[in-house]
């Protein structure tokens, strides 16, 4: 039988995420494949296997600390267990988890951390206790880590020109840098100026295949989380960087499975988003030293420059894929209020 390749990334993402994900089952009491199998239809196989990596470490905690789990393998526990742990058992476990040792190294777990962790366990308990399989859900009884705001990291409009420019005349590179910008100068300019000109998610960026592109309309097909698909439309500048880009693009060989990727990396393989983290680190630490840019927050950086200008809080969410505009809002409340300040010294009761 012959095996079939595909070199769809999303596809091969997939691919790898349930192969992941049938290792760390492995690892499973056995009872914790019907909750699996029970959320397939609703979550892509990455939630499941983030689910999976935080059940297996409240097991983990579980068996290093309960002096009645510490006496069974793992494999063994029993569905019966979920009734036996408390809900402090559960805010002991998200104590631990602020610092715990793993491997000779420190694990550390802030507000973010801790409520993902709590959200993972209320779903797995939520499962068994609305199927009637077990009669209590101490993790609905624990709440949710208070969450502080943290600032919006973004670049602004002159350091967005000169981080441009220095991706295109890398003059403040290395030596050793500066040989491989001779050979990525193009592409980089293409794949910086996409990202600051759509908003696009990183693991968005370096999915898109060179067919994804539609100049007719200046348009990009990408792969949203959850898995729709959506039209991103660029301006002029994404256009003619992709352009400059393509050309040099069409005379590359790529590697084998690699043949539709839009972004290929040195080895003409298709980049990886750790590839362009690096990449964005590279080039704006010669920008800027206060600030810790990542591709998240250039798209940070677009979607406060989109608000700016719209002031339409629904068309950034919808540009941005959040599914809750309120996680929109929330994001960029620190612009609604200087708009709101603003609108306060616009209105003049008496002339002076």
């Amino acid at each position: 039988m012959a095996v079939v390749k595909s070199n769809n990334y999303h596809d091969e993402q997939n691919k790898q995420n349930i192969l992941k994900m049938r290792a760390v089952l492995e690892s499973l009491p056995d009872f914790c494949k019907t909750f699996f199998y029970g959320i397939e239809e609703y979550t892509s196989t990455r939630t499941r296997l983030a689910y999976a990596y935080d059940i297996r470490l409240f097991f983990d905690y579980l068996h290093e600390t309960n002096a009645l789990c510490c006496k069974m393998d793992i494999k063994d526990y029993p569905l019966s267990l979920l009734d036996d742990i408390k809900r402090i058992d559960i805010e002991e476990y998200l104590r631990f988890m602020s610092l715990y040792q793993k491997d000779g190294k420190d694990i550390s777990n802030e507000e973010r951390g801790k409520a993902r962790k709590l959200a993972s366990l209320r779903s797995f308990y939520n499962y068994y206790f609305q199927n009637e399989m077990i009669t209590t859900n101490p993790a609905a009884l624990v709440p949710l880590p208070k969450q502080h705001e943290k600032e919006i990291i973004r670049l602004e409009p002159n350091e967005v020109a000169i981080l441009l420019d220095q991706v295109e005349d890398g003059t403040k590179l290395t030596k050793k840098e500066l040989e491989y910008h001779k050979k990525t100068k193009l592409r980089d300019v293409a794949l910086l100026t996409l990202l600051l000109g759509t908003g696009i998610r990183v693991s968005e960026c370096v999915g898109l295949d060179i067919s994804d592109i539609n100049f007719e309309v200046n348009g990009i097909k990408i792969r949203r989380k959850g898995g729709y698909e959506a039209i991103i439309y660029f301006g002029d500048e994404v256009e003619t960087a992709l352009l400059d880009y393509l050309e040099e693009r069409n005379h590359i060989i790529p590697a084998e499975g690699h043949e539709k990727a839009l972004f290929l990396s040195l080895q003409n393989r298709r980049m990886a988003v750790r590839s362009v983290e690096n990449l964005v680190k590279k080039y704006s630490s010669r920008v800027t030293t206060l600030k810790k840019i990542t591709p998240h927050k250039l798209r940070s950086t677009y979607g406060t420059a989109l608000y700016q200008e719209s002031g339409d809080i629904y068309l950034v969410a919808d540009v941005l894929g959040h599914k809750d505009v309120n996680t929109t809002r929330k994001h960029y409340a620190a612009q609604a209020d200087e708009r709101r300040r603003k609108a306060a010294r616009m209105v003049h009761l008496r002339e002076e």
